[in-house]
């Protein structure tokens, strides 16, 4: 069963909240219009996922992406390739970057170049379109020559093309206000790894500090914290909490920020809580066309 969308009603940051959430496995197809200067072009690109884990992206599904990335690279030439995925068996089972490394042809920090490339950077870019469809149906067999053997949670590549987000224009409607506070949906201390400035504003969910109050507390803009906020927010740490009386100021006793918490341990699973902005997202997404 597949399921059709349009982005302006279902952002990408939504959706891959949402298969993550959902441990979906399968492959979601982005269509959106390009547009340059001198023309404008019908564009694809495909995400595929493992259990809510982003495996592998391309512009093409024929899985001749990651090959060229690295040929383009002069890593590795084609006949190298052609000629060790006929001789290893490796290839017929396991991920094309793992195969390659294990062969000796690439290092792990290469890898990890090559994730960003395909994964995090495009995926960054994606997050700016807002007039487009999507379509996600599960898959019968993983795409083994796009992959590179690396994955990440949906939410945590959510978090860092957010982080790496130059223009907040197609979120300005949908950030926190910031006469709103923080509520926290975590009894303990989060273990996706949040960064100095994410923890510093997580730390005061669940006080009676507006985010004005802490954008003063924390000396950075009002913009940085509700761009932040936003952030929490869409991930399943935070939700968006309208204080009934205005805040008061950061030097009040009242305003207790969580317990400093040590730096979140990486690559560690824990099941965010869910938010009623995902609830909300998921009545949405169920108004959509499935077909």
């Amino acid at each position: 069963m597949s399921t059709t969308g349009n982005l302006a009603n279902f952002s990408l940051p939504e959706l891959l909240q949402f298969l993550d959430q959902g441990k979906k496995t399968g492959l979601l197809s982005i269509e959106f219009i390009h547009e340059t200067i001198e023309k404008s072009s019908q564009k694809s690109y495909y995400i595929w996922l493992h259990k809510g884990r982003v495996i592998a992206a391309s512009e093409r599904s024929d899985q001749q992406g990651l090959i060229l990335m690295i040929t383009k690279r002069g890593w590795i030439s084609h006949s190298e390739i052609s000629q060790v995925t006929h001789i290893s068996p490796c290839f017929i089972d396991s991920p094309m970057g793992l195969c390659l490394k294990s062969q000796g042809l690439l290092q792990g920090e290469q890898l990890k170049l090559l994730f960003n490339s395909q994964v995090l950077r495009p995926i960054s870019a994606l997050f700016q379109i807002t007039d487009g469809s999507f379509k996600f149906e599960p898959i019968p067999f993983l795409p083994l020559g796009e992959m590179t053997g690396l994955s990440m949670p949906g939410i945590e590549v959510i978090l860092i093309c957010l982080r790496s987000l130059k223009n907040w224009k197609v979120f300005e409607d949908q950030l926190p206000d910031p006469n709103s506070g923080l509520s926290s949906l975590m009894d303990k201390q989060p273990q996706i790894l949040l960064n100095h400035q994410e923890l510093q504003v997580w730390k005061f969910a669940n006080s009676q500090a507006c985010l004005q109050s802490i954008a003063t507390e924390l000396k950075i803009s009002v913009e940085n914290v509700q761009q932040i906020a936003f952030r929490l927010i869409l991930i399943g740490l935070a939700e968006e909490n309208f204080l009934v009386a205005a805040s008061v100021p950061s030097s009040d006793p009242k305003i207790t920020p969580v317990p400093n918490f040590i730096q979140a341990v990486p690559n560690k699973t824990q099941e965010p809580a869910i938010s009623q902005s995902f609830l909300k997202n998921l009545v949405g997404f169920l108004r959509i066309k499935v077909s």
